[in-house]
């Protein structure tokens, strides 16, 4: 069956989330690399909607401008201020109504013959804070609305307790006679525990008529959307419920705590869908994988993997144990091993770490290596080069068969500008040494340990630029007399008394005093030890 399009669908985020006790807007917290409202916007945008309007109130601004960042199509609605999620929809099919009409304004219709132009059809509201609903579920809400012919089809669900939901009320037969919230319901009602989820669909004029009925006699003084089921049914129209078996997918969140809860019931279940395409997840309890990260089959996760955002992983990858990547692309048959990664590429058969930080714009090619303890940022490292360890590599370009010798720094930055590095193929960087950019390393080239590269090495040449190494004999005699080091130097020259003419008298009488210490506690431990 095709699913119906609809002709809108109303987000609601104007609410204020006090018990979050958060200055962040409720909608906005995140699970699994989205926003609650980024949640309700992609389930809104699967069943293809004419528009899509969210209503907004509480930090006004902050919300609306995520709306526009995770769907530039999204049309914005202020609520007033006016409490309810009645005249929160109110608000929402005006700006509808209100762009319809502008569109043939725009497509060349006129005025007088668009006066009265106003959205017609399956109209979806659901609320912003229900992260678990999916488009599945709500195009077989929207498929039933449509084939039965309905007023309204609310979505609902059976729970253990029900506080703080609004219960659905029924006749004898089974029919939904309406809502009752849970701070007006009286004792009989609150045993109820079938509940209102607050997605629904409506005939959008059976919506605009039932909208300017509402009032705000109730409990908490706000114009209740639910009362509508009411009135439309009373106007002769059929109201029914789908109600689904899986009480998550309808859960919202008012806390932290069922923040938490239906976060790591997102994860569990993206970890499963993963698993049953072939994805090996070693420990689902420390693996984390956002909504938005791509896996191949054959791909291996270790304990303690966080995937984050965009993060592609190709077939015989294996990532973890604790490693964190955001927004990578890993390689087939590639290693990231106990590292952190992000806005980088990983080539295929490439290996990555143990302890190693990819910072944005690092790309290692197929079957290159980034090891223990280096940091990169910007670097382009060719195929089959190897950074082993202990290394910065920023801002550099550096070819293939390419060897970064231990401890090697690419001075990239002078204070005011960052400059780069371009490091050719076969290249052979000696152990600490410090590139100093902008510099050019030629192909095959080689520098000596303990260099610093200043200047640009051609081809085939040998970089160095170290000091001759001076050794001074006996300078810690000299020097240090009395020192540990002292004595033990000394001791390995078989230094005594006699033996010391080239030594200052200080020393001279350092090494006689503490000869003679030495002396006197042999003879002590002698003595001690014939008793």
């Amino acid at each position: 069956m095709t699913t119906p399009r609809p002709a809108a669908v109303v987000v609601l985020a104007a609410g204020e989330g006090t018990r979050m006790r958060s200055t962040t807007p409720k909608v906005l917290h995140e699970l699994a690399g989205r926003s609650m409202l980024g949640h309700a916007i992609t389930a809104a945008r699967s069943l293809d909607p004419q528009r899509v309007v969210v209503v907004v109130r509480h930090e006004r601004d902050r919300v609306a401008a995520h709306a526009v960042e995770v769907d530039p199509q999204v049309l914005v609605a202020d609520q007033d201020e006016v409490p309810g999620t009645g005249r929160a929809v109110q608000c929402g099919l005006s700006v509808l109504d209100a762009t319809a009409h502008a569109d043939l304004v725009r497509d060349g219709v006129p005025e007088t013959h668009s006066d009265s132009v106003a959205v017609e059809g399956p109209l979806v509201v659901l609320a912003g804070d229900i992260p678990l609903l999916d488009g599945q579920v709500l195009a077989r809400l929207l498929e039933t609305h449509v084939a039965d012919g309905n007023a309204v089809t609310v979505l609902t669900t059976q729970v253990a307790d029900a506080t703080g939901y609004g219960r659905v009320l029924r006749d004898e037969d089974g029919a939904v006679l309406g809502v009752v919230e849970h701070k007006d319901a009286d004792a009989e009602q609150l045993a109820i525990t079938e509940i209102n989820s607050s997605v629904y669909v409506f005939d959008a004029a059976v919506l605009r008529r039932a909208l300017g009925r509402l009032g705000q006699d109730n409990a908490q003084g706000e114009v209740y959307l639910t009362d509508v089921l009411a009135i439309a049914r009373g106007d002769g129209g059929s109201v029914r419920a789908l109600q689904v078996d899986d009480p998550m997918l309808v859960e919202g969140v008012n806390d932290r705590s069922q923040l938490a809860v239906l976060r790591a019931e997102l994860n569990r279940r993206l970890l499963e869908e993963w698993m049953l395409s072939g994805v090996t997840v070693v420990d689902p309890a420390t693996t984390w994988v956002d909504v938005d990260v791509e896996l191949e089959p054959d791909v291996t996760l270790l304990p303690g993997t966080q995937l984050h955002g965009r993060t592609r992983v190709a077939s015989g990858a294996v990532v973890g144990p604790d490693t964190t990547l955001t927004d990578v692309v890993v390689g087939a048959h590639a290693q990231v091993v106990r590292s952190h990664a992000t806005g980088s590429v990983v080539g295929p058969g490439a290996v990555v770490g143990p302890f190693s930080y990819l910072r944005p714009g690092t790309t290692l090619g197929a079957d290159g290596k980034i090891g223990a303890f280096v940091e990169t940022k910007n670097a382009e490292i060719g195929a089959h080069s190897k950074v082993p360890h202990l290394s910065y590599v920023g801002d550099a370009t550096i070819g293939e068969h390419t060897n970064i010798g231990a401890a090697t720094i690419f001075v990239n930055y002078d204070g005011v500008t960052k400059h780069r590095s371009t490091i050719g193929s076969h290249v052979r960087i000696g152990s600490d040494n410090a590139l100093v950019a902008p510099v050019t390393i030629g192909d095959g080239a080689y520098t000596g340990a303990g260099s610093v590269i200043r200047r640009d090495v051609g081809a085939g040449a040998l970089g160095i630029n170290t000091a001759p190494q001076r050794t001074i004999d006996r300078w810690v005699l000299r020097r240090r007399p009395g020192s540990p080091s002292a004595e033990a130097a000394a001791a390995a020259l078989g230094i005594d008394g006699d033996d010391t003419d080239d030594l200052s008298p200080q020393a001279r009488a350092e090494i006689a005093r503490h000869q003679a210490g030495s002396a006197a506690d042999h003879d002590s431990s002698s003595t001690t030890e014939g008793h």
